[in-house]
């Protein structure tokens, strides 16, 4: 039996309810027949991505900054916190404010959730593994983490995030969670934010060179997003504090991924390498043992099948593949 509904949701709060993978949650979540509140500062959300949801009964969206303290019309009873820059390009353009999400933020969405009585589920990421010396990754391993390095300010704000949500509950009692999110793709996601598939199916299919960094041996596991919000509502669901990994166990190299974009999307592309970034990690792929056991949750869209839908998408979005 899959756990992702077996527990009834009045009013969710999302925050960061206008991004990429935050707006799947609302849609999943509203479809399930909870009302949705989405709280957005729209600094990297995208109001499109709301474009299906507003209208729709039970949704209410709030323009505000989640490191101010959140306001909205009743008590939920489920907390999400997602409000978070989470591409290279935006965390490396936003990093004070990216690390002030992560902990002013995460402390205000813990407020929230404990006033209400709320359950609580925090968005951590595999980036709390850094370029990791374990492979692949479980829940247990610490993780290699440069904390001045440029990726810093997303990695150390999610592992003080974990932190926080882990001193709540000893402190407080506050029914947490936190699930560590591994790369994910799928519509809704920004042709330029700086990540491998959206960025190699832009250029793709505008039939420019595919920029491969390195020699493109380095590897990342990717989860189609509607699998990944199966596992995120499932771990809210089950009560479990985790953390737990919610990703995809098939590795796949960079080098890899942008041929099967190019022989997908029929484009007449070549591959351009390009220099790696600074601290990029070789290896990503999650041990998702913890996952299987607690919530009977594994991915079921391959990778060929998502990179479908996927450029679909990117292809009927014309003019907005790059906004």
């Amino acid at each position: 039996m899959n756990a992702a509904f077996s527990r009834t949701w009045e009013h969710a709060v999302v925050t960061g309810g206008a991004g990429f993978v935050g707006s799947h949650l609302c849609t999943a979540l509203l479809d399930a027949g909870a009302a949705v509140t989405c709280v957005d500062d729209l600094s990297t959300g995208r109001p499109e991505n709301m474009s299906g949801l507003r209208g729709r009964p039970g949704f209410a969206f709030v323009r505000a900054s989640v490191c101010e303290p959140i306001t909205v019309d009743r008590p939920p009873d489920l907390v999400l916190h997602f409000a978070s820059p989470a591409s290279p390009a935006d965390y490396l353009r936003l990093p004070v404010h990216t690390m002030e999400t992560g902990s002013l933020g995460t402390r205000n969405a813990l407020a929230l959730a404990h006033a209400s009585g709320a359950r609580f589920l925090l968005a951590s990421t595999s980036e709390v593994y850094g370029d990791p010396q374990q492979h692949p990754q479980n829940e247990r391993y610490w993780g290699n983490v440069n904390p001045v390095g440029p990726r810093s300010v997303y990695d150390e704000a999610k592992r003080f995030g974990e932190a926080l949500t882990t001193a709540q509950a000893d402190a407080h009692g506050t029914d947490t969670g936190i699930v560590r999110v591994f790369n994910t793709y799928g519509p809704r996601m920004r042709g330029y934010d700086g990540r491998a598939v959206p960025t190699f199916v832009r250029q793709a299919l505008a039939g420019e060179p595919l920029t491969v960094t390195g020699d493109g041996r380095q590897t990342r596991s990717l989860c189609y997003v509607d699998d990944t919000v199966r596992g995120i509502l499932a771990a809210a669901a089950h009560g479990l504090r985790g953390p737990v990994n919610i990703g995809n166990p098939t590795e796949i190299t960079m080098l890899e991924l942008a041929r099967l974009v190019i022989e997908l999307t029929g484009s007449t592309s070549e591959i351009r390498f390009v220099e790696r970034p600074t601290d990029d990690p070789a290896v990503r792929c999650p041990d998702i043992t913890l996952a299987r056991d607690k919530l009977e949750w594994e991915p079921g869209v391959t990778a060929e099948e998502g990179l479908r839908r996927t450029i679909a998408w990117f292809r009927d979005q014309g003019d907005l593949i790059g906004s």
